[in-house]
């Protein structure tokens, strides 16, 4: 509980991939979200050995890391979505989306947590349509308008 600071918008990550500790921004409707929960599902789990754990299973313990993977693959399976890996799956479309919409790679770097640049580089394949989206707004052959056949 104590590394979200919802006046600023950040969280603090402990012990995340790599093991490493970092602080991210955190949108406001992801704050809204986590106010929710805290108010009105984390007080109904809780008990006195739950401590400051920011999310809790149904007996009021810390979630393990590899059941909350779990938990997150049925749900996207259950969404029709077919492959595994769920809580990968959310980091790279993070860090595609991001790079998608014009992020700095060093800034998807330090949002993931990876330690060398060249981590993050696997997500920095283009899509085909971004690529055609970006070529007609800005390619000078697109931009012409000119057709040899009219």
């Amino acid at each position: 509980m104590d590394d979200l600071n919802f006046a600023d918008q950040l969280l603090r990550i402990n012990r995340g991939k790599g093991n490493k500790e970092r602080i991210v921004p955190i949108s406001t409707r992801a704050c809204e979200w986590l106010a929710l929960y805290i108010s009105k599902i984390r007080t109904k789990v809780s008990h006195i050995g739950s401590g400051g754990t920011l999310f809790l299973a149904n007996n009021g313990k810390r979630y393990n890391a590899n059941k909350l993977s779990e938990m997150a693959g049925r749900y996207v399976k259950l969404s029709g979505f077919k492959r595994a890996g769920a809580c990968h799956l959310f980091r790279h479309a993070t860090a595609t989306t991001m790079l998608d919409n014009g992020a700095d790679i060093r800034h998807v770097q330090e949002m993931l947590g990876h330690a060398d640049i060249s981590t993050t580089q696997i997500y920095t394949h283009v899509s085909r349509s971004k690529l055609t989206e970006v070529y007609n707004k800005s390619h000078p052959s697109a931009l012409s308008g000119s057709n040899i056949f009219h």
